[in-house]
């Protein structure tokens, strides 16, 4: 398994940089047997801190994001996309947040650019869950498809939470756009979708894996070849401080926040465990790392 931080800023130009507020696309890579993963930035976001911590009372978060120097009343996570080549299909894990969320976000197009390919390569989008940062980003400004020789992919309890009409209803006033945005265009691409579910092999060296709680119908992807594997955590690890210091604690982005805890604790188990490489969403440094533990916490670690 072969590890590779290398920054790609020329192949973008500088015009690309003016008044981006992380001015960095760095390509993360990981080679595993004849395959490559490579992390890509779709920008960050910026969320009310009240997001991350939902009920928890910010004075027991606030020692611990200290000491990952997050303070004040907002955070930025990052948006890392996951790509894989293994010579005979290029597939993206999510599709990014497009033009349609938030300004910070939606430049996986740059970033896809700036390692030589564009959206017409891409052979499968294969989706984690369908917040708008892992979804909107399917339709460009015209709702036309952005991966346009793409197929989809999505869990099936997944597809049917969001597609569901009374979910407009039932998630709360906070995210009731996260459920119209995400039917309409899981509509847009329906012709092109292939529903799984746990334990299936939706492409040669790739397995499902049931990761519910931040979305009813989460899933995990492990990718696999030869003897090496990596897992595509989406948000089942949310963030890189409290999911990994105080993973027992509630996180505000879960919708299912006692099941969250549940599918949090089983990934973080397994892959301090096996030392499996990891892909996370939201995690620093492209996201690309281990688990370690630490006596009864973990930290993430972005050697693999």
């Amino acid at each position: 398994m072969r590890f590779n931080r290398r920054q790609v800023l020329a192949a973008m130009g500088a015009s690309t940089l003016v008044g981006l507020p992380r001015p960095s696309f760095a390509a993360i890579e990981l080679t595993l047997g004849d395959a490559k993963i490579t992390t890509l930035s779709d920008g960050n976001l910026v969320l009310p801190m009240e997001f991350l911590l939902g009920n928890l009372p910010a004075t027991d978060a606030a020692p611990v994001l200290a000491q990952y120097g997050i303070t004040g009343d907002t955070v930025e996570p990052p948006c890392n996309l996951t790509l894989l080549q293994d010579g005979t299909n290029t597939v993206l894990f999510d599709a990014g947040s497009g033009s349609g969320f938030m300004p910070t976000a939606g430049k996986i197009l740059d970033a896809l650019g700036a390692v030589g390919l564009g959206a017409d390569d891409i052979t499968h989008v294969l989706f984690t869950h369908a917040h708008p940062d892992h979804l909107w980003g399917v339709l460009d400004d015209f709702d036309d498809p952005v991966f346009a020789n793409a197929s989809y992919m999505i869990g099936q309890a997944e597809w049917d939470y969001w597609t569901d009409p009374a979910t407009v209803d039932s998630i709360g006033a906070e995210r009731a756009s996260f459920a119209v945005g995400a039917a309409r265009r899981l509509a847009a691409i329906e012709d092109q979708i292939e529903f799984i579910s746990g334990g299936q092999e939706v492409l040669p060296g790739i397995l499902a894996h049931d990761t519910p709680g931040h979305t009813p119908g989460h899933i995990a992807f492990e990718v696999r070849h030869g003897t090496e594997a990596a897992l595509v955590v989406g948000d089942a690890i949310g963030n890189g401080h409290l999911a990994f210091a105080r993973p027992d604690w509630p996180s505000g982005s879960d919708q299912d926040a006692e099941t969250g805890i549940a599918t949090r604790l089983r990934l973080l188990d397994q892959l301090a465990t096996d030392q499996m490489a990891m892909v996370g969403f939201h995690l620093p440094e492209g996201g690309l790392g281990r688990v370690e533990r630490d006596g009864d916490a973990y930290r993430f670690v972005t050697e693999v």
